[in-house]
Parts: structure tokens; sequence; C-alpha cells
């Protein structure tokens, strides 16, 4: 993905691939504890992929096509910080982040003491390796998600999102349905309200950078970093923050070409591919660098990567 909103995969592991010991066998077993606000959406058909030729060539946000999804219930905010400490109370369960030792946190988030930030992303130097981050202290060992309840769980791979889905009952979007649901109802829209950035009074309606690109945001949004879940208005079917705030890990595999062969009716992704589906954008959009907060956006990484600005939202 384009460098201001992600981070490369975790050293040895660009296959996508995870270490053998990375979860524990009986991870996501046990009874949920945390109860999933969610809406029911019905049976539809959109228009799926970028109508305004804004997306990046390597994403594969075209051509647009007929996509058709069943019914199917989705999470009207991400997973936040107390639903994860739920699942992890309740199993014991380690995230890859854990297992690993450290993970990434843009630079102007970090708390950690100077000796446990390990290096620079080289591409991308506003990404710091910090040891000690992790789901419970998402901006480094000197941070605590009890200090942002209501936030949503960052810090989490793929792979870790798919530990909770199985504990919880629930499961990932596939990323036909994560679209459909963040559009709202509106056909060929830029955004899940509409064509424009801004409300009509010049409202700020979704978590992203203002200022300029690493150095300076001026948090016109009201935040510098994650926002809590529902701080902007739901869209039309009642979904909060599809755009910006944090990326949401699809069920599917990335490929930028599968929109060409995609069957129309229930499309699960491709079978292999360059990392698994993100979607929404995060808090470090910003469109001098990477306008992927719009409904059509798509991007990836591999499935056991994590940063500071990638959760999640489960469906059923």
């Amino acid at each position: 993905m384009s460098s201001c909103c992600g981070i490369p995969s975790r050293p040895g592991t660009e296959s996508g691939g995870r270490r053998p010991d990375a979860l524990p066998a009986d991870a996501g077993s046990g009874a949920p504890a945390a109860v999933h606000d969610d809406v029911l959406l019905p049976a539809g058909r959109f228009r799926m992929g970028d109508h305004f030729g804004e997306g990046y060539p390597d994403d594969g946000e075209a051509p647009v096509h007929n996509a058709v999804v069943a019914a199917f219930r989705i999470d009207a905010a991400t997973v936040t910080n107390v639903q994860f400490a739920a699942f992890v109370e309740a199993t014991g369960y380690r995230t890859e982040s854990e297992v690993y030792g450290s993970s990434a946190v843009f630079h102007l988030q970090v708390q950690a003491a100077p000796q446990d930030i390990l290096g620079r992303v080289p591409a991308a130097p506003w990404w710091l390796s910090v040891r000690g981050a992790d789901w419970a202290h998402p901006a480094g060992p000197l941070s605590s998600w009890e200090e942002i309840p209501d936030h949503p769980v960052v810090q989490v791979s793929w792979n870790d999102a798919e530990a909770y889905c199985r504990w919880a009952g629930r499961r990932l979007p596939t990323e036909a349905e994560w679209e459909y649901a963040a559009r709202g109802g509106l056909e060929g829209k830029r955004f899940a309200w509409g064509d424009e950035l801004y409300g009509p009074a010049g409202e700020p309606l979704c978590n992203i950078w203002q200022g300029d690109f690493p150095r300076i945001n001026t948090a016109e949004d009201g935040f510098l970093a994650t926002a809590p879940v529902r701080s902007f208005p739901p869209n039309g079917f009642g979904l909060y923050e599809v755009s910006g705030n944090v990326w949401e890990w699809c069920s599917d595999w990335f490929l930028p070409k599968y929109y060409r062969t995609a069957p129309a009716e229930n499309p699960q992704g491709p079978t292999i591919g360059r990392g698994r589906v993100m979607r929404g954008g995060s808090f470090l959009c910003h469109d001098s660098y990477c306008n992927r907060y719009r409904v059509a956006a798509r991007s990836s990484n591999g499935p056991d990567s994590a940063s500071s600005n990638c959760g999640f939202r489960t469906a059923a």
C-alpha cells in the first residue's frame, strides 16, 4: 500500500505466512463475553468499484462491476479495546505483536522509552518499530488500552482478528459485503454520505489527517490518532466510521486483477493473493499521499502484520 497508510509485512514473512507458534491451537474456543451491536442488512445488488477513476492502478479498484450479496449481519462499529480485552481474558490469547515482541507505531503516537524504539521503516520513516507495542499497549509500553476503552482495538493482525471471530461466533466480512455495507444504500458515491469530503457547514465527517503529512496534524476533526467508535455520524445502514479512523481487515485474499473476473453472486475473493484485503482507510490518510478513505478504495497487508492504525469489525 502507499507508504503513509501501512507498513511492510513483518521481516521474514513476506509470503503472508505466520510463525507456527504464533497462535495457540485452542485460541478462539470458549463462550463470547462481548455483545456485538450489529445491523441486519438485506440481500442486495450494487455496483462495486471506483466510479470516479480515482483509485491507484495497483490497487485494482476497476472495473466497476455488479456484485450481489446475501443477507448478513455486520457490526455497527469496529471491535473496541474493551471487547478485545474480554476475549483475551476469556482465552489467554496472545496476539502476534506480543509473540514477536514489537510492532509498528506512527511516530507522533509513540509512548515508549528511547531504548524501546528499535528503528524506523526505511521507506516510510514515520513508522517506528517499538518494543512492547501490542493491542494492550497500542502506542508502546507506556500506553494502555484502559485509557481508551471505547477506541478501536489496533495492533491486531488478520490472524488475531480471525481468532477473535472464532471465539465470538462471528467472522470477518467479505470485501463485497464490506463495500455494500459501507455504501449505506447510496449508489456510486465517493463516500458513505455522498461525494463531498466535508459536511454542508464544513464539518469533518470522518477521522483522517489534516495538515502537513507526516509532520503536523492540525486535528481539525478532533483527533490526532484513533477516535472513539461512533464519533462521527453513521451511514444510511447505521454503520460508523467506514471512512478513516482505522483500516479494517476483510476475509478475502488480495489480488489487484480480481475484479476483472470476480463472480457477481456473493464473491468470496481469490483463493490466493498478496496479503489480505483491508478497507476504509485510517486516521493517517491524506489526499497528498493516500485517498483510500473512499468507500471503493482497497489495500492489503500480510495476515501477520499489525500496526497502530488497523483494526476490524465482524459479520455473521
